[in-house]
């Protein structure tokens, strides 16, 4: 089932069965397939070691698809008509595919009568993300299964091609199992990203303990192979996120999980500075590589100068960022933080940002 590999994959808690993982195989055929493997201890509870049964694979492609690309698993949801369902990233030729799969055992799949979103143009979609988000709680998370009125849906997937992600808001309906995105932001190379930075292949998880839902997600190395082997690794998976729905119901917000300030140490503060166009303030006493840090910038007086906005870049911040970077003076800003320096800030790192005038609603745009 996986004797040329595997790929991604996702555990679901399956009530009386315990944890399952749903992976993704490649056959001596190169035929992407979908496997399980359960846990050989239960007990243990960092689950350690895990076998794959011999009843295995559960999946096959059928001949309409695409037998290449036809991956990464997400997690299960049990839904009202007694079905557990997941979706699996998939290509036809330029379309990117998420299938949908349903079982009532969680061992024998029928895939849905149609793709529950698709889309051309954008190429194979790896690690598809599909969850609820609330439009009335912007406080706390949602489990796979919840079903209310005052939800949203969330579909983010890994585009192959460019390696980064995009994610839509739209609506699921259950009974058709299609998802429809609201339209807001494009469905496509354009729109919204989990991260705009080194981010790939995320994945979000339900943590019931404290009602939310959690991110995580691997950045890769860009060094060279030999200094991946003499590191002895070549990724890291970034500090975990909240995930929610914005107020304005478009898109989502982030924050670090709290537990991150279990870690800090070495406290410095700094207040009430004035800084002028132009100047650098070096902040002493703290390890540049590992630093949390939490800044406030009162810019309210200058307001009046912000640049009008274009809004050919709404959804294109980092095309706008190349033409407005951070050595650009505009009419606010930029300002931030420059990290990773070198003494002579010959090599550094800029986190800005620059506020605009939205000319459609005469309102600040950062």
């Amino acid at each position: 089932g996986d004797i040329r590999g595997t790929w991604s994959g996702s555990i679901t808690i399956v009530p009386g069965k315990g944890p399952i993982i749903l992976y993704t195989g490649v056959n001596q055929n190169e035929t992407q397939i979908q496997n399980y493997a359960i846990p050989m201890d239960p007990s243990d509870p960092y689950l350690r070691k895990w076998i794959k049964p011999d009843d295995n694979p559960l999946v096959m492609p059928d001949y309409t698809m695409n037998g290449s690309a036809f991956r990464d698993p997400a997690t299960a949801w049990f839904s009202k008509d007694g079905h557990w369902r997941t979706v699996v990233g998939s290509k036809r030729k330029h379309r990117g595919i998420a299938y949908i799969y349903r079982s009532r055992d969680f061992k024998h799949w029928v895939k849905g009568k149609h793709p529950v979103h698709s889309k051309e143009s954008t190429g194979m979609w790896e690690c598809p993300d599909f969850f609820p988000v609330s439009t009335t709680d912007f406080q706390n998370g949602l489990d796979l299964d919840y079903t209310g009125s005052n939800t949203k849906h969330v579909l983010k997937v890994s585009l192959d091609i460019t390696r980064f992600e995009y994610y839509t808001v739209g609506k699921y309906d259950p009974k058709k199992e299609k998802y429809v995105p609201n339209g807001d932001t494009p469905d496509g190379w354009d729109g919204l990203r989990f991260d705009y930075g080194n981010f790939y292949a995320s994945k979000t998880f339900f943590d019931y303990k404290k009602n939310r839902r959690i991110l995580w997600g691997w950045a890769n190395e860009s060094d060279t192979v030999e200094d991946d082997i003499s590191k002895g690794w070549a990724g890291l998976q970034v500090i975990p996120r909240t995930v929610l729905l914005d107020a304005n119901k478009k898109q989502l917000v982030f924050w670090p999980i709290e537990e991150i300030e279990s870690l800090r140490s070495n406290y410095v503060r700094m207040n009430n500075k004035n800084i002028k166009t132009g100047q650098r303030l070096e902040v002493k006493g703290i390890t540049p590589a590992q630093a949390d840090v939490e800044v406030t910038f009162n810019v309210g007086q200058c307001l009046d100068k912000a640049e009008e906005f274009d809004p050919s870049y709404t959804f294109k911040p980092l095309d706008l960022c190349k033409i407005k970077g951070s050595n650009v003076t505009g009419g606010v800003g930029p300002f931030g933080l420059i990290t990773l320096a070198t003494p002579d800030l010959e090599e550094y790192t800029p986190v800005f940002f620059r506020v605009f005038k939205d000319t459609s609603t005469d309102k600040p745009k950062v």
